[in-house]
Parts: structure tokens; sequence; C-alpha cells
């Protein structure tokens, strides 16, 4: 496969509906989005697990001001016509990180003596692309 990928997300866009824990994620504790405005993932290598289009893309993920190497599964859901005339092929993607991997320690106890947050985060996405011509 030749394609190259590059995807960045601007951390401003966090929306959880609880606008207090967005702008709790937005700082300092979290992802300091006055320094550190953007994630990016750029694909290093893709390798073909079986014959029905699902491939494992691994690649360099930075969040904060840390990168590293990260396996993602990608499998392909088909492509399509869409009523416009467009060619569209979709793909959903999975993985999980280690979220203090990337700096992002920051934790507090609940009354019972457990974690807020986990250390795992599941990363899931859907997306389609357009074949242009």
């Amino acid at each position: 496969m030749t394609a190259k990928v590059l995807f960045t997300a601007d951390v401003s866009s966090i929306t959880t509906n609880n606008e207090q824990r967005d702008g709790h994620l937005k700082s300092p504790d979290f992802f300091d989005i006055s320094k550190y405005p953007k994630i990016k993932f750029v694909a290093t290598k893709y390798e073909n697990v079986d014959n029905d289009g699902s491939y494992e893309v691994y690649g360099d993920l930075t969040i904060l001001d840390v990168t590293k190497s990260i396996k993602l599964d990608t499998e392909f859901g088909g492509i399509i016509k869409d009523p416009w005339g467009n060619t569209r092929a979709g793909f959903t993607i999975s993985g999980k990180i280690n979220r203090k991997d990337f700096g992002l320690k920051w934790n507090a106890a609940t009354e019972a003596g457990g974690l807020v947050l986990s250390e795992e985060v599941r990363i899931h996405c859907e997306f389609e692309l357009i074949k242009q011509v």
C-alpha cells in the first residue's frame, strides 16, 4: 500500500457535553491547549492482516510534546457510489494507548479509594474517503 496518512486534531474542539470537564481537559492538567493545540498522527507502515481488507497501521502519535509509535487496527468497510455519483470508501480504526506514556498523568482518588481515570485510552473512529477525479 502506498497511501500517506496524516491526521491532526485541534484539541480546543474537545466536547464531552460537560463544560466544566471540557475546560479541565483543555487545562495544563491534561492537554494544555495554550502550549500544545494539536494532536498529530503520521502513519509509517501498513501490514495486510488478511484478505478481507484488514490492516494494521503503524505510526507516530504526538500528544503534548511526546511522540510514541502506536499500532491501529484498520478495517475496510467497502466502497459505494453515493446519490451524487461520488465513490466513497469506508473504514473503521481502533486501538488503545496508555495516556501516561504521553505525559497525561493527572488523576484523583474517589471517596472509595479508587482512581477517577483509567490509564488506558481506547481509540475508535469511523471515516470515509471520497475519490477525487
